[in-house]
């Protein structure tokens, strides 16, 4: 089987980014759409971003197979069939809800064979994440190390991907 398209939206909150990516997988027209979800509604704000999520992809003329999925992507594998379209929203949250649960370094070598393997299976898979390096490094311990994985997991994601796009102001820019 020929290896799927790999697409990366990063861009800041509410910058338009998960709308963009839900088009963008939909254009594609692959066999089924998969959501793969990170968050977690811990308070108020996030369950009220779940719920307003999950309301645009019932408004689309597309059925969408949600995985709800805040740690270990990999276990999203035995869920995704030849040709499926993947939007994995998002990174940086799945990152938050993995920093602290044991080696990050184990942590993301799964991560990168759970992304080959998707993209190895699937048509297209779209990953979405927040640009949180624009803003001064941090003089806090966690957040020093919270913006040192996501470097490098974005700089890994941008290498690997067929497409990067940015997102500001509803707006994309095509980087890759």
């Amino acid at each position: 089987m020929v290896r799927g398209k790999l697409v990366f939206i990063t861009g800041g909150v509410r910058s338009g980014k998960s709308s963009f990516a839900e088009k963008y997988l939909m254009n594609e027209q692959a066999k089924r759409n998969v959501y793969v979800a990170s968050g977690v509604a811990v308070d108020v704000e996030m369950k009220k971003r779940i719920e307003r999520h999950q309301q645009d992809r019932e408004n689309y003329p597309v059925e969408w197979l949600t995985i709800e999925q805040p740690r270990h992507l990999e276990k999203i594998l035995p869920h995704i069939q030849d040709g499926d379209g993947v939007l994995w929203d998002c990174v940086t949250t799945w990152l938050a809800n993995e920093l602290y649960e044991g080696d990050m370094e184990l942590i993301e070598e799964r991560l990168h064979d759970a992304i080959d393997h998707v993209v190895e299976k699937a048509k297209i898979m779209v990953i979405v994440s927040n640009e949180v390096l624009d803003e001064p490094l941090s003089n806090h311990e966690d957040v020093i190390l919270y913006q040192k994985w996501i470097g490098q997991i974005h700089q890994w994601l941008v290498a690997k991907a067929d497409y990067a796009f940015e997102m500001e102001y509803g707006l994309s820019h095509q980087w890759k």
